[in-house]
């Protein structure tokens, strides 16, 4: 049957882990002939890929389906289709409250994208699973990509994302994620590698590796260090300039990671740790055990092996139980190690986590005075270490004119993820200088903010 939908339009929310499932759907429906747009207006079908994370992620997921929804009235659009997390945790209320939601997709069945935005173009019987929205027995997702997948990838295309694993084991107690992606389970290394060749050849210069624990990557596979033999597999790849490691875990970094990120010149001096306190209490009500101490310890032994590497973290405020003392406590533990990079969160409390059925609820009021006092202090170390740049010369990526104005270019530094630790604003240039987004440049730093740097080239 000929398919009655051409233009596929997405909105992808969240994470980049979502991304690349995103990048993963658009791919599949290209290889199957659909155009792609980014025109909402011009859209036959849109996709909304979800966040189903905290409060905030899914109301914005909400406000999205309810916008997108209003097109079927304004525009062409004719299907909708929800994807993502929020689908794994809200399936059935979503196909109940929301009547304008054509087709759902959980995280394991993003391989149904074309059955689910056309289902004429497809088999009569999984036209009939699309109907009944059962075209799995329900169950932990199981699903994760390979080599083979097609991608679109939707990042400027000197960097993208690789999804070295999918799923997790930990139980944190304020987290959801197991109950929407499930177990842990790694790629084989050689999948990782074949793609990072695949990518090289598109002409992407920098690979951000990303899971939900990155540290615990090749376990299940019985692998001792295999994080710390995916880098250097990944060190060989002609092409790629950047291999970049987020989200890992503060239990299973090991020697053989931190080796291998000293030694090899393509593995970027960046440590991204989401450690979420520093108070004995509050991580053991987290379930994330541990304390202070041990982690200054790990962040020690880091910065032994990495004399220049750059700190990240996010932290947690608000959790229930958190007292005065234990917020202190993570007050000074910030101080103590200044990190390069501090995300804060207000606890957010999610039904399903061990978190909603604790005592001791900190009013909202109480959690956002926290934030703020934290940033602020996070704001003046910041500040400090970006003054002691100042005359300095930096090798950096180039990604082209600046977000903030076109007469700026912007840039970043080995120390700097894209999307979540800002740029180098370029203000000065040589005579002729040609504006390529992914070459590498050599910048001096001139001027100092509290998050901003200013640059010239040499």
């Amino acid at each position: 049957m000929k398919s009655k939908f051409s233009k596929i339009g997405f909105v992808s929310l969240g994470c980049p882990k979502n991304l690349v499932d995103s990048e993963v759907m658009m791919g599949q429906l290209k290889l199957h002939g659909y155009e792609l747009t980014t025109d909402r207006e011009d859209a036959d079908v849109m996709v909304v890929n979800t966040c189903g994370f905290i409060d905030s992620a899914k109301q914005e997921s909400i406000d999205t389906i309810l916008e997108m929804s209003e097109l079927k009235d304004s525009g062409n659009l004719k299907r909708l289709v929800v994807a993502g997390c929020l689908v794994e945790r809200y399936r059935q209320d979503l196909l109940n409250q929301l009547p304008e939601v054509d087709a759902v997709l959980g995280t394991s069945e993003i391989e149904k994208i074309v059955a689910a935005v056309d289902p004429a173009a497809v088999a009569q019987q999984d036209a009939a699973f699309i109907a009944s929205n059962s075209w799995m027995t329900r169950g932990l997702p199981t699903y994760i990509y390979d080599e083979n997948a097609p991608r679109v990838l939707a990042t400027p295309k000197h960097f993208a994302y690789v999804k070295i694993a999918e799923g997790c084991d930990h139980t944190c107690a304020f987290c959801a994620i197991p109950q929407m992606r499930g177990k842990y389970r790694s790629r084989r290394a050689g999948s990782i590698i074949n793609e990072a060749h695949q990518l090289a050849a598109q002409g992407v210069k920098e690979l951000v590796l990303i899971s939900q624990d990155s540290t615990q990557y090749g376990l299940d596979l019985g692998l001792k260090d295999g994080l710390a033999d995916l880098l250097k597999g990944l060190a060989q790849v002609d092409g790629i300039e950047w291999i970049r490691v987020m989200y890992t875990y503060p239990n299973s970094l090991s020697d053989a990671t931190l080796a291998v990120m000293a030694e090899e010149s393509k593995v970027c001096n960046y440590l991204d740790m989401p450690l979420q306190h520093a108070s004995a209490n509050m991580l053991k009500r987290m379930r994330r055990g541990g304390n202070r101490a041990m982690l200054e310890k790990l962040l020690n032994r880091a910065r032994k092996f990495i004399p220049d590497i750059a700190l990240r973290t996010t932290l947690i405020v608000g959790f229930p139980g958190e007292t005065n003392e234990d917020f202190e406590e993570l007050m000074q533990f910030v101080k103590d190690i200044e990190f390069d990079r501090v995300g804060v969160f207000t606890y957010s409390d999610e039904e399903g986590t061990h978190g909603f059925d604790l005592d001791g609820k900190v009013p909202a009021k109480t959690m956002r005075s926290r934030r703020a006092k934290l940033m602020r202090e996070q704001q003046k170390i910041s500040k400090r270490k970006n003054k002691a740049m100042i005359g300095k010369q930096f090798r950096a990526l180039l990604e082209g004119v600046s977000e903030e104005s076109q007469l700026l270019l912007q840039a970043r530094l080995e120390t700097q993820a894209p999307e979540v630790d800002g740029h180098i604003l370029i203000n000065d240039v040589p005579d002729g200088f040609d504006v390529k987004p992914g070459t590498f440049l050599n910048l001096e730093i001139t001027e100092a903010h509290d998050y901003d740097l200013i640059a010239r080239v040499v």
